[in-house]
This record gives C-alpha cells, sequence and structure tokens, in this order.
C-alpha cells in the first residue's frame, strides 16, 4: 500500500450534493486538507454525484460555495479542473462501463439473476441457521443452460463481484491492523440491473484512475475498506491501477446522547454555523479537535500550525463527541485573535438588513468604529453584535421587559436622579469619568458599582447586560444618553 512521502501523496474529498453540509463532512475535509497540505502533496475534490434521485445541482453549488467559506483550495476538481477531469461523477459514466466489462470478461465478476424475493429468502434461513446472512454465491458458477433459463423468464441481472476466499488484512493508518475473514464479506454488487454503475465501483474506480494514495474517510465505510482492497488488486492486474492506497478511517462524531451526529440534528449543519456567525478558523479549529489535538494543553490554534503538525497517525479512533459550548469558546477565542479592523468588517453583515432593525441611514460608521474594539472581547459568534450594537443607531432601546423590571426596583428612580446630575457635570470624553460619576451616585445611595449601573444600563440600552457601559454612554454621546435617562424617570413615574 501508499505511504505519505512528500508530493507523491494524493487525497482526495469526494463529498455527495444532497443537502446542506454535515460538520462531520467538513472534518473529513479539513483532515484531508491539512494531511495534504503538511506532506506538500495534492487534495482532489471529486462530486459522488450518479444519484439522481437525491442529488441536486443547488447542493453541488452549496458544496463549492462552503469549501471556499472555510478557506478550503483544491489543486484538482470542479472549477480548477486537472489531469483526470472530469471531477464529476455523472459525467464519467463510460469509464465505469468499461471497467465493470472488463472485470466481467476477466472473471473477477458475473451476473446475478437472484430476486430481490429469493435473497431474503435465502438470509433468513441463513440467520435461523446461525450462519452470515450475506449473499450466498448462487450465481457464481452457472451454467450457460442456467443463464438462458433466467434470461427466458425475464430475468434482469445485476453485476456482483467475485470476493476471495481468504482473508482480508490491512493496516489502517488511524485503528492498526485489521483482519476480515472471507465469510464476513461476501461477493456484492457492483452495477445495477439498470446498467447505472453502484457506489462499491465508482468510488474506488475513481480512485484508482486518479492515483490517490491515501484514503482518509469516515469510520462508518471501514466495512466496506476489504471489498475494496479486493477490487483494487483486480484493477491491478487489469491494469486500471498502480497500486492499493492506504487507508484511514476517521472515528464518529457524536452528538447528543452520545447517539452518532446525523444530518437531522440540527446543530450538524454547517449553515448553522455560517449564519449564526462562527469564523471558518473558530469553527475549523474546533473540529480538529474532534479526533486530534495539537498538544494536550492546546486547544486554540491556527489552522496554519494545524497544517504544520497534522499526521493521521496522531488521529485517536474512539468517537468523538461534539460540544457545542466548546466550539463557542474557541469561536470566541479567535474572534478576540482578529485584528480589530478584520473583526470590524466580518461583523459588518450583521449590521445591515436583514439582522439589523435600524434604517440604514441609522448607522453611523464613527460610532461603529469607535465601539468594535470593546464588542470584539464580549461575542461568542458574529451574529450576537446586531443585539449588542443596535442602542447606538435605534431611535431609542429595545426594552426588554424582564430586563427592565430586573433592574428598576424600588429606588432606582432617585439612583438614576442623582446619576444624572453626576453625568450632565462629567467629562464625556473619558469612560473613566462616566464611571466615577455612576460610581459615586451608588455611594449617594449605598449601592455598590454593579447594582448602581444597572438602572442606568437598561435606561440607554434597554439590557441588563451587554458591551462595557461607560465605553457605550461615551460612544452613544452625551445628548442621547441623557435623554434616555430621562425617559427612564418619565416611565418610572408614570
Amino acid at each position: 500500500m501508499a505511504s505519505a512521502s512528500g508530493s507523491s501523496v494524493r487525497v482526495r474529498f469526494c463529498p455527495s450534493p444532497t443537502g446542506n453540509p454535515h460538520v462531520g463532512l467538513v472534518r473529513t475535509a479539513l483532515f484531508n486538507w491539512a494531511f495534504a497540505k503538511h506532506h506538500g502533496g495534492t487534495l482532489v475534490f471529486r462530486i459522488e454525484d450518479t444519484d439522481a434521485a437525491r442529488d441536486s445541482e443547488e447542493s453541488y453549488n452549496q458544496l463549492l460555495d462552503s469549501m471556499r467559506w472555510l478557506g478550503f483550495d483544491w489543486d484538482e476538481g470542479p472549477e480548477v479542473g486537472g489531469p483526470y477531469a472530469p471531477y464529476r461523477q455523472s459525467q464519467r459514466m463510460d469509464l465505469y462501463r468499461d471497467v465493470a466489462q472488463k472485470l466481467l470478461d476477466r472473471g473477477h465478476a458475473y451476473h446475478c439473476y437472484c430476486s430481490q424475493e429469493e435473497l431474503d429468502t435465502r438470509r433468513e434461513a441463513a440467520r435461523a441457521a446461525g450462519k452470515p446472512s450475506g449473499y450466498d454465491g448462487h450465481c457464481r458458477e452457472l451454467t450457460a443452460a442456467q443463464v438462458e433459463e433466467y434470461k427466458a423468464q425475464g430475468r434482469e441481472a445485476i453485476v456482483r463481484f467475485r470476493m476471495p476466499d481468504e482473508p482480508i488484512t490491512f493496516t489502517d493508518l488511524v485503528r492498526g491492523e485489521i483482519t476480515y475473514l472471507p465469510e464476513n464479506v461476501p461477493d456484492y454488487g457492483i452495477v445495477r440491473a439498470n446498467g447505472a454503475p453502484l457506489y462499491t465501483l465508482v468510488n474506488p474506480v475513481d480512485d484508482a484512475l486518479m492515483e490517490i494514495t491515501h484514503v482518509l474517510r469516515g469510520e462508518d465505510l471501514l466495512s466496506s475498506t476489504p471489498r475494496q482492497i479486493a477490487l483494487y488488486k483486480a484493477l491491478i492486474e487489469l491494469g486500471v491501477a498502480k497500486e492499493i492506497p492506504a487507508f484511514g478511517h476517521l472515528p464518529y462524531v457524536m452528538g447528543e446522547g452520545n447517539k452518532k451526529l446525523s444530518k437531522r440534528d440540527p446543530q450538524s449543519s454547517l449553515n448553522l454555523y455560517r449564519e449564526r456567525g462562527f469564523l471558518p478558523e473558530g469553527l475549523l479549529n474546533y473540529l480538529s479537535l474532534l479526533g486530534w489535538s495539537l498538544s494536550a494543553d492546546q486547544d486554540v490554534f491556527s489552522i496554519d500550525e494545524m497544517v504544520a503538525a497534522f499526521d493521521v497517525t496522531d488521529v485517536n479512533p474512539n468517537p468523538a463527541r461534539f460540544d457545542l459550548k466548546k466550539c463557542e469558546a474557541i469561536n470566541a477565542d479567535h474572534i478576540r485573535m482578529l485584528d480589530v479592523k478584520d473583526f470590524a468588517e466580518r461583523c459588518r453583515p450583521w449590521l445591515q438588513a436583514p439582522h439589523a432593525a435600524w434604517a440604514p441611514e441609522a448607522f453611523d460608521e464613527a460610532k461603529w468604529q469607535a465601539i468594535a474594539p470593546h464588542a470584539q472581547t464580549r461575542l461568542k459568534v458574529l451574529s450576537e453584535i446586531t443585539d449588542n450594537v443596535d442602542f447606538l443607531f435605534l431611535p431609542e432601546p429595545v426594552f426588554d421587559e424582564a430586563s427592565w423590571n430586573k433592574a428598576m426596583k424600588e429606588g432606582s428612580d432617585a439612583l438614576l436622579r442623582t446619576a444624572r446630575e453626576n453625568l450632565e457635570a462629567a467629562d464625556w470624553a473619558s469612560a473613566e469619568s462616566l464611571k466615577e460619576a455612576v460610581l459615586a451616585a451608588g455611594e449617594a445611595h449605598g449601592l455598590k458599582l454593579g447594582k448602581a449601573q444597572a438602572p442606568v444600563r437598561v435606561a440607554v440600552t434597554g439590557r441588563t447586560v451587554g458591551l462595557p457601559l461607560f465605553e457605550s454612554l461615551e460612544v452613544l454621546g452625551k445628548e442621547k444618553s441623557l435623554a434616555r435617562v430621562d425617559a427612564a424617570l418619565a416611565r418610572l413615574a408614570g
């Protein structure tokens, strides 16, 4: 099998265009991309779109857009081309038909005329007898007369690959040496009765023709590996393949209840993370931790640091649990690592319609640039910026009633009047001066700063939590801030 050695490394990422990309799929793409980059090799991006009933052009375009958003560049594939084009399986059907016929001609495959009902009956009988319930080889050695009889009955045949009657052993890059006994890997279908090739044929044939050296994929495909190795040996004999690639099977990504994260789980959709404003860097950092680590004491790192250190043999074979809170925490770290100008620009989509409730003309660029450094330290995801800064651009704050009731307790009106007097005399070019004004108001009413600033915060921003209060007052300005305190006093009086 292949070994990792410099630019000879060729890996592939080959998703099917069926719906929104899944974070487990992204993790697989990441590990392949990092492996190729680490070894100075080639990443082939291939589209497995032979299932016309499930594949769609919309999903195909979404896949390409997702890859670009994540920052994955591919060396061969759609929009790039390459020496083994085309890179969409739907455009490679003649190649598969040719290989299937060669396998039939050389005896590596045969026609199977068994009906589904017959297969089910024999499988049930095998289970009842305590035997393996896979295909029993019924059509392996049909005579010409038997074939003619089946054809006369109007039966249609699928093509099955003939598995060798011997154990298959390989060394998985993640899991070590694995052996499959022949009774557990029966002959399997590679072409449907209508002539359409199955995944079991097209995937390894494409890997062979594109000279893939390492196949890094999910653990759910581990059981198909002995079948593919046997097929590879046949393809080598036919001159279609040069070598058997090395295989590495990545651990399951688990969701709630320690169940495998599926497409049906809301937190599995890549689009969810894009819409919430995760940074690609933060999301990829977290996904890399689902089975791999840079070091025992470092969870936050750049994608370049990952590429420099990544070795698939360091991947842990045990299932990895997706922890949304940890994912958010790592994303928050990456937000804080951004240059403030970069942060301000990345927030911009959430400062515009349809996310922003304020009129476009109400947005004030100077205010945004002034508050951005303070917002950067508070966000877990970029979408949180909208609610955090709306008080700057709306004509009046949006009051959260629960926050109002929590902050405006008995005596809050007296506190607000004292705070207003102090703020009126404060230096509005200094957040520290504004803090001293509120602190003094609190002391006058026997309150510490935390409780003294709560009514002021709600009066000005509408919420009990948010960006640093005194920097927020400074950016909003004296006139608007005092007007909002006055409005809050009027509401309390009413």
